[in-house]
């Protein structure tokens, strides 16, 4: 890492131990979306870290964004959650927005007050994205949009959605186009905040179009390729769930390390006990390889690399890491480990869904497999 790296990492993580950390807990039992601390994150430029200076941003690269990611998400995952998702929609518009879109989205985006959503999934399309059934039709000049999204994040309280729409029924997946929807429009109604397993800050819900009327720069992008620009930033999306599941992974271990020496058990300390030691030692080491495995990705991405394979593999370590030593945390803790308020219980619920959010850890495994047919074993 290079000193501007160093300091990314340092503000973030003192950020996340002063301001996320200690309302964690009561985030996750209250389910509130922390709209003060994303406020308080956009003044410190967490947002959108990859977006050039001249567009307003820092202009920093895919592993100070990783790096950001890990130390929110030691604070807590629904925080880094947030910084992920204004990552690609910012992402998004720096690729593919026009000037008046970059000016009247990005800087907003950035700034934590205007929260967006990125909205793909659907009923019969969360893997399968082919199977997306909201339509925009030509009105005119502009367009007329029907139809719904489920499990969209920021949902019950975005303020503008990046709605990827069928605008040719049949063309398949040239058949899609992105549009920049006001969820305050008429015709746009919101579904019920949905109650999860983890991650409870983030809120989720569903998203109804019926007849939504909008102007012809609601467009993103070229028309037809909405799939292609919304799947260009998956490889980078994976990389920030990579670095969110090593930081909750972290959080994990460095509880567990510090009640294992608190601890007594025979008259000894647990962590006397080889058996504890295993776990931590597991721990420890499964860590550092997904560290270093999101760091190969991160590296990838910013060399113009193909690093598709690297950030699947990323992800899906990282993920199916992240569950288990979570649980390995809990086994430290014994029963108090079990018990709603003990931070590791918290961590081994956030953890989950890493494996199934930015394509399933089954995908990423095909995804991974397809790179070797293409492309070969090395390298």
């Amino acid at each position: 890492m290079t000193p501007i790296h160093e300091q990314v990492r340092d503000a973030a993580r003192q950020f996340a131990e002063d301001v996320i950390r200690p309302v964690a807990g009561d985030l996750d039992r209250d389910e509130r979306f922390p709209a003060e601390i994303y406020e308080q994150m956009g003044d410190l430029g967490l947002f959108g870290i990859a977006v050039p200076e001249a567009m307003g941003g820092p202009g920093l690269d895919t592993l100070a964004y990783a790096l950001v990611m890990e130390e929110l998400s030691r604070g807590y995952a629904s925080v880094a959650d947030q910084c992920g998702l204004v990552e690609l929609i910012s992402t998004l518009l720096v690729r593919h927005g026009t000037d008046d879109q970059r000016g009247q989205w990005l800087g907003p985006a950035m700034s934590g007050r205007t929260k967006v959503a990125y909205c793909i999934t659907e009923p019969e399309a969360g893997t399968d994205v082919s199977g997306i059934r909201t339509t925009a039709e030509r009105n005119g000049a502009g367009w007329t949009l029907n139809g719904g999204k489920i499990w969209i994040h920021n949902a019950p309280v975005a303020d503008v959605g990046f709605v990827l729409a069928r605008t040719d029924k049949d063309s398949g997946h040239r058949g899609m186009s992105i549009f920049i929807v006001d969820l305050n429009a008429a015709g746009v109604e919101r579904g019920p905040k949905e109650h999860k397993m983890g991650q409870r800050a983030s809120q989720v819900g569903a998203l109804n179009f019926a007849d939504v009327v909008l102007p012809p720069e609601a467009l993103l992008g070229e028309e037809g390729r909405g799939f292609h620009m919304m799947m260009s930033v998956l490889d980078k999306g994976r990389v920030g769930i990579a670095s969110l599941a090593v930081g909750i992974a972290q959080a994990g271990l460095e509880a567990a390390l510090d009640y294992a020496q608190q601890r007594k058990q025979f008259g000894s300390k647990i962590a006397e006990f080889q058996g504890v030691q295993w776990l931590l030692a597991d721990m420890a080491k499964d860590i550092e390889a997904a560290r270093l495995l999101v760091h190969s990705a991160a590296f990838k991405i910013d060399s113009n690399a193909n690093a598709t394979k690297a950030c699947s593999i990323a992800k899906c370590f990282a993920g199916d890491m992240a569950v288990a030593r979570t649980a390995d945390a809990v086994q430290v803790f014994g029963g108090s480990g079990y018990i709603r308020g003990f931070e590791v219980e918290r961590l081994y619920r956030d953890a989950k869904i890493t494996q199934i959010y930015e394509g399933t850890n089954q995908i990423q495994r095909m995804i991974i497999a397809r790179e070797l047919l293409k492309h070969g074993a090395r390298g």
